[in-house]
């Protein structure tokens, strides 16, 4: 309530601001709504700090903090085949086309920093004090422990893309029926894929699965 009431009063008085000294700038600057920039900020400046174990961790955290508050659910998972696709890391990625999305360009550049700047911070700091406790007893089992936690994380986001992808649970539930639970074109070629890349495709390079799968999905789905 307080942030609405706050939003309003600094909406109204910018805007008086504007009227009476012919800045129109001012006007359309605040169109960007910079509560809701500040907030997303704060949001990814959090996953980036608690994201341990790579970009697919980050993945499970956003899904929790910005569906369907601030993205619904098939434009989520439509960003991480995007970012999954693209050059760089996912989390960086799905960070700078989120905020291009919801905001803008001034979006995607606050978030992406937002996102990075922990990591930025802890790895200075990490880097500084390494020699001094990296053969603690106490580190080493702290590590254990974020180590299986990020397995969780990304477990978690592997089967909420899976789900996504591969079923059609509002089908289902309109159905009644298991026959309509799977898309079984994205099921066969995801077994496919799968099979393939665990035995003769072992050595491809992803960047041809990639391709491949763009134009399966062009074609098939």
């Amino acid at each position: 309530m307080v942030y609405y009431i706050l939003h309003e009063v600094l909406l109204s008085v910018l805007n008086n601001i504007a009227i009476a000294y012919r800045m129109p700038f001012l006007r359309r600057l605040f169109i960007i709504d910079f509560f809701n920039l500040l907030h997303l900020s704060f949001i990814f400046f959090y996953i980036g700090l608690f994201t341990v174990g790579g970009g697919l961790a980050a993945v499970t955290l956003m899904h929790q903090e910005l569906v369907p508050s601030y993205i619904d659910e098939t434009s989520f998972y439509s960003f991480v085949a995007v970012s999954e696709s693209t050059p760089g890391p996912i989390g960086v990625n799905m960070s700078t086309y989120i905020g291009y999305n919801t905001i803008g360009v001034l979006g995607s550049v606050c978030l992406t920093l937002a996102m990075v700047l922990p990591s930025f911070i802890t790895i200075l700091v990490i880097a500084r004090a390494s020699s001094s406790f990296q053969n603690n007893v106490i580190v080493k089992r702290c590590f254990y422990g974020l180590r299986a936690a990020s397995v969780g994380l990304i477990g978690v986001a592997i089967y909420k893309v899976f789900v996504s992808s591969v079923l059609t649970i509002e089908l289902f539930k309109l159905q009644r029926s298991l026959a309509y639970i799977l898309n079984y074109k994205a099921f066969a070629f995801f077994a496919i894929l799968l099979t393939l890349s665990l035995t003769i495709l072992k050595k491809l390079h992803p960047v041809f699965i990639i391709v491949l799968s763009g134009f399966f999905g062009v074609l098939f789905l």
